[in-house]
């Protein structure tokens, strides 16, 4: 069971701290209690903004930041200069995060931080998450993790906090969308965005993915939301012409973590 105690007694035992704030549930937390619990001065989060970021997700953590008096910094990231994170390959996000880690420790250094630290829980280490090892490379601490708190205890807290953010879907970057060796680029990311924008203005809620296969883009919804789809497919397929794809599919088993590990990588087209 979450302790909101216990986990403002581990933050102020980091010393003076920056955060790696991307505006999901873990991160809101640690950013909410990590203000509070330090104060101004000795917290501060850190947002990494790059096309891999999608919109209404920035706009989101700023707001909370803004309500939750919350000390935020954004610097820009620049992983897809790297074209080692460009062709895709399965630990893409370990080129990714060791772009981030890079920024944030230079942001600790120059501002004498303590320490960096990541949203990270206990649920995530089971993951394919090739960004652990950058983790661990750059000696970022992971709070949740190394108290045990799984999701569910997270979004407990975030609750108990009051937190808008307390049930949301988890929403990584745009580029965990995009099948494995097919090239990461600006307009492969802007596809996705727009798309998953599309489909939340359709009234399609909990977790969902547009899986970008080059030519072709596959839905993946929750099965409660189906239906909702099917009913609406004559203008989805539409919308998702337009945005350039030749072919959409709703996927008939539905959204889960990982889909695209599940397939073998393709040469980028």
């Amino acid at each position: 069971m979450a302790n909101l105690e216990i986990l403002r007694a581990h933050l102020l035992g980091l010393g003076r701290i920056v955060l790696g704030y991307s505006g999901g549930v873990d991160s809101a937390l640690l950013a909410v209690v990590g203000a509070r619990a330090l104060g101004d001065g000795r917290f501060l989060a850190v947002t990494g903004r790059s096309p891999s970021y999608p919109e209404v997700q920035y706009r989101n953590a700023v707001e909370l930041a803004r309500r939750f008096e919350v000390p935020l910094l954004e610097i820009d990231t620049h992983e897809l200069e790297d074209p080692r994170y460009l062709s895709n390959s399965t630990d893409r996000c370990y080129f990714c995060k060791s772009e981030l880690w890079t920024r944030l420790h230079q942001v600790a250094q120059e501002r004498r931080f303590d320490a960096v630290i990541d949203g990270t829980n206990a649920d995530d280490l089971g993951d394919h998450r090739p960004g652990l090892r950058a983790s661990r490379e750059y000696q970022v601490r992971s709070p949740l993790a190394e108290l045990g708190w799984t999701k569910r205890d997270v979004r407990e807290a975030a609750r108990e906090l009051e937190l808008p953010t307390w049930d949301a879907p988890a929403a990584p970057c745009l580029s965990s969308r995009v099948l494995y060796g097919l090239e990461i680029t600006s307009e492969r990311l802007r596809q996705v965005e727009e798309g998953e924008a599309y489909l939340r203005s359709l009234g399609v809620t909990g977790d969902l993915r547009v899986r970008h296969h080059g030519t072709k883009a596959r839905l993946e919804v929750t099965p409660d939301q189906m239906d909702r789809l099917r009913a609406q497919w004559s203008s989805v397929d539409a919308e998702f012409s337009s945005l350039g794809f030749d072919e959409v599919e709703l996927d008939p088993a539905g959204y889960r973590r990982g889909a695209l590990l599940t397939i073998a990588p393709h040469s980028a087209v």
